[in-house]
């Protein structure tokens, strides 16, 4: 009798699994329900896309840093290279900041210098701060980005790529809720918002400022003062 009956729960559990075909699983992975024996190697070697094949989908978890490579869990930012043999990243001395939109954010969210906004981003913020906060000035790392107000931007390239304007790139900029859109840039001929060029205006700095124009730094006055400035840079549309 035993086992007739034996013979007859197997015929069940196959028939069950018949009439159930791709939909065994109640698609919370539970697939226990079926009449099988959940402890059956047997049937965890095949169906790859059953939510309920914990064996087979557990083997890769993307959320696992990548430990390929000779120094795993070492990555890089922009700007850098990876040092293998000490597995640390280092400046990369030919990097260049080819400036785009994304680039030019929420001036908020940059570090204030007395009355301008600066950021970095080719990973060399503590050399940009040293110059910046320099009593005798310096000469600005490639990545920094200097703005004063949200329409206009001096970006530092590499070193070469325009002699003539210590290496700056001046853009024109349309900042709104949306985002930057880059109106123009240029080394020697982008023109601001009041209608100056802004290289020419930038030019009258004295040498060892890098072309940065501050109250005392023997560029010519601009019209407006230090409270519109501030109002311009609290009210960045980019800002949340």
């Amino acid at each position: 009798m035993r086992k007739f009956w034996v013979m007859g729960a197997v015929l069940t559990a196959v028939l069950s699994l018949g009439a159930c075909g791709d939909e065994g699983s109640d698609g919370d992975g539970d697939v226990a329900n079926n009449g099988v024996d959940n402890n059956d190697t047997g049937n965890n070697d095949t169906d790859n896309n059953d939510p309920g094949n914990n064996d087979t989908n557990n083997d890769t978890d993307n959320n696992a840093p990548n430990n390929d490579g000779p120094c795993p869990g070492v990555e890089c930012g922009p700007g850098t290279f990876l040092d293998e043999g000490a597995c640390q990243c280092e400046l990369d001395p030919e990097a260049d900041l080819e400036a785009t939109e994304e680039d030019f954010e929420c001036l908020q969210l940059w570090d204030r210098i007395r009355r301008f906004r600066i950021t970095n981003k080719l990973g060399r913020m503590e050399e940009t701060l040293a110059v910046a906060n320099n009593p005798d000035g310096g000469v600005y790392p490639v990545g920094t980005i200097i703005q004063l107000v949200p329409q206009e931007a001096m970006v530092k390239r590499r070193e070469g790529f325009s002699p003539e304007t210590g290496d700056w790139e001046f853009f024109f900029l349309t900042p709104s809720s949306d985002g930057t859109e880059i109106v123009s840039r240029g080394t020697t001929d982008v023109v601001n918002s009041f209608g100056g060029n802004c290289f020419e205006c930038h030019a009258k700095a004295e040498p060892q400022w890098d072309l940065i124009c501050e109250q005392d730094h023997g560029c010519d006055p601009i019209p407006i003062g230090e409270g519109i400035i501030n109002n311009l840079q609290d009210n960045d549309p980019r800002c949340p």
